[in-house]
Parts: C-alpha cells; structure tokens; sequence
C-alpha cells in the first residue's frame, strides 16, 4: 500500500507560524513511530510470590482489626517500633492483575523478645493472650492495611512476619496461601539499637543464615521506609487463583 501524499501547497501559499509548528510536529511523530520497535505484551505489574510454611504458631483468633498491637483482653499494647504495612493483592489472569476483593488476610508475628501470644514454648506460656494477631478482609481494590510493631527475634529464625490469604468458599474450592515476610538486616540492626529491642540478646541469625530465607526469601523481603515515629511498608502479591 501506497503512502499518502501530503496537501500540495501552492506556490504564493505561505505557511503560517501554527502552520509550520504543525507541519514539523507531524513529521516529528511519524519518524518517532518508526524508530520505536514493537512492544511485547507486559508482564503483570502484581508478582507471584513463594508459599513457605505457616510454622507452629498461627491460631484462628477470629481477630477482625487492622491495629493488631494490643491484648483483646486488656487493651495492653505491645512496646516496639511502630510498622505500617500495606499489602495489594491481586489474581493474575494473564498478563493482567485483578484486584481480589474480600479475602480474608491473616498477619501475625512475635513481639520484641521473640515471644509470640496464644502459644507454649521455651518453657513459657503466652495461652489466652492474643496480641499481634489480626485479620482484615481485602477492599475492592485489593488492599488490606495493618498497624503493628517490627518484629522481633527469637532462636533459628531470622526477623519475619507470617500471613495467610484465603478466599471464600463458594462453587469451587476455597483458595490459601501461606508465606512469611523478611526484613532487609541493616534496617533490622538500626530497629534493634534501640528499646525495647537493645534490652535482649544480641541477634545471632541473619537472612543468609536462615533455612527458609535460602527458599525463595529474596522475593519476599519488604522495604520499610522512615514513617514517624516508626516506619511503613507496601508489599504486592499477585495469586495464581483459579
């Protein structure tokens, strides 16, 4: 096919200042057009994150809140740097994310010594309370927000959060995932100069050092950035979801 040809001009015709401005935007675009190549389909702007285990602590509180700091109980809240973590969660379908509205998304974790609630270990038992446990289902967009406290540590794992997502059971199956978070160590060792975290042991494990870091850890590290007084994090995940 032939190209067009483009308007004579008569030869008394003078082009005026709109005219020529046109004229070279015109070409200007044509030779852009033919100088970019092709473009390929573009990935999903959500990521397909690893499943790694929930690990002997998770207990079906029934928690409904986004402020999972304190103890049901007695409103006592836990002392810790203040963290902020938003997640966006979609359901990949090709090569486009879908925002996946009202999941159930569980987010739980240790205090500053390493202890977790509702649980019996190292000779200590934290039965019947109930603090850093929380869920929120999803919004339309996707998002489901917490407020907590950074993580501490405790013997054989480096410093991670723990979250489960499942969807509503409805004529097929019901969907989980299961996965932890992890924190770059620099930032974990700036968090732990200070109280209440300085007042423990010193940390002895770091990311490499971690079993389950090694297995696909690097695709769930978080970037916390400065948030006074504490810090906030966002974290996107798409799921396979059928």
């Amino acid at each position: 096919m032939r190209p067009r040809r483009s308007k004579k001009l008569w030869p008394d015709h003078v082009l005026s200042r709109r005219e020529a401005l046109a004229l070279i935007g015109a070409s200007s675009a044509a030779l852009l057009t033919l100088a970019l190549p092709a473009r390929a389909a573009a990935p999903p702007s959500c990521f397909a994150r690893p499943q790694q285990t929930e690990g002997p602590f998770f207990v079906e509180e029934e928690l409904d809140r986004s402020d999972i700091r304190s103890d049901p109980r007695t409103g006592a809240v836990r002392p810790g740097v203040p963290l902020r973590l938003t997640f966006n969660v979609s359901r990949i379908s090709g090569a486009t994310c879908v925002p996946l509205a009202g999941a159930k998304f569980d987010l739980w974790h240790c205090d500053a010594t390493g202890r977790y609630s509702d649980a019996r270990s190292r000779g200590s038992s934290s039965v019947g309370e109930k603090f850093l446990r929380g869920y929120q289902r999803t919004n339309a967009a996707g998002t489901a927000r917490f407020l907590t406290i950074y993580p501490g540590w405790y013997g054989g794992r480096t410093v991670h959060v723990h979250f489960k997502i499942r969807t509503a059971a409805s004529s097929a199956s019901a969907y989980e995932f299961t996965s932890q978070l992890y924190f770059d160590d620099a930032l974990t060792d700036r968090v732990y100069a200070s109280e209440p975290y300085a007042a423990g042991r010193r940390r002895s494990m770091h990311n490499a050092d971690d079993f389950l870091f090694r297995d696909g850890g690097s695709q769930l590290l978080i970037v916390p950035v400065q948030d006074a007084p504490g810090y906030a994090a966002t974290f996107d995940i798409g799921l396979q979801v059928a």
